[in-house]
């Protein structure tokens, strides 16, 4: 069976952020993620984590101004010296909380922008060499047009192209099991393909974005596939629950 992560930001909305480490912890869950942590100190996180006996798997860098609708900054070249700053703040946090990776998102820039192409590689880089250097792996994840319109990495092949290219030891991709299927379908074929280079995973049904198990793909056949390929990182539970948290956790027990 995978190792779950439960995702706070998504998850045991019943309670307030703090309180969510100990929910996840009570549910039975041994890791979390989030997209961000930064309107707490580190220092706050790391104690939640500790007093719950969790694991760290992964956050989100600074996104820019999230409220306004920005979804990253790698890909917009005017906002670099802001972007290399961004960095600099999730591994300081990284580094405090004890996370084995970051996701970096991309931004809402054309993906046929050749400055915006140049920016995002640029950035790619210049982030995995930082993480890299305090110990911290980079993921990036392609993200689907529909849930989010105009995002820059919008296709699993590019990344596949990107992370190839660069050949860098700590650059790895973000596996999002409800974004390849709105995006392209064939999940398994894509796993088996790109398994040497994906070292996060998260999973939700489609089309809804509820509880694996509750959609249009058999997302236990996934989750069995992901064993037989020896997938040894975390499964991210990046979804809305349909209704309250622990009562749809259930699906757990299909595996």
């Amino acid at each position: 069976m995978p190792r779950f992560a439960a995702n706070l930001t998504m998850m045991f909305g019943e309670y307030a952020f703090p309180d969510r480490f100990g929910a996840a912890a009570a549910a039975g869950f041994t890791a979390v993620e989030y997209l961000f942590p930064y309107d707490f100190p580190a220092e706050f996180i790391a104690e939640k984590l500790s007093e719950a006996g969790l694991k760290q798997a992964l956050f989100n860098l600074p996104p820019g101004d999230w409220a306004k609708g920005e979804r990253g900054l790698a890909a917009l070249p005017e906002r670099e010296d802001e972007f290399r700053q961004s960095v600099k703040k999730a591994i300081d946090y990284g580094r405090v909380i004890g996370t084995p990776l970051l996701h970096m998102m991309a931004g809402i820039a054309s993906p046929d922008d050749p400055a915006a192409r140049i920016a995002y590689r640029d950035a790619v880089a210049f982030a995995a060499d930082a993480a890299g250097a305090e110990g911290i792996g980079l993921v990036i994840e392609p993200i689907n047009g529909r849930d989010m319109p105009g995002y820059f990495l919008n296709d699993f092949d590019r990344a596949v192209e990107i992370i190839s290219d660069l050949d860098h030891p700590n650059l790895k991709l973000q596996f999002d099991i409800y974004h390849r299927q709105v995006m392209r379908g064939d999940v398994l074929t894509a796993l088996q393909e790109m398994m040497p280079l994906i070292s996060h995973v998260q999973i939700a049904s489609v089309p809804r974005r509820n509880e694996p198990g509750t959609g249009e793909l058999d997302d236990f056949r996934v989750l069995r596939e992901l064993d037989r390929l020896g997938y040894q990182g975390y499964v991210g539970c990046e979804y809305r629950p349909g209704g309250e948290t622990v009562a749809g956790l259930g699906w757990l027990k299909g595996i």
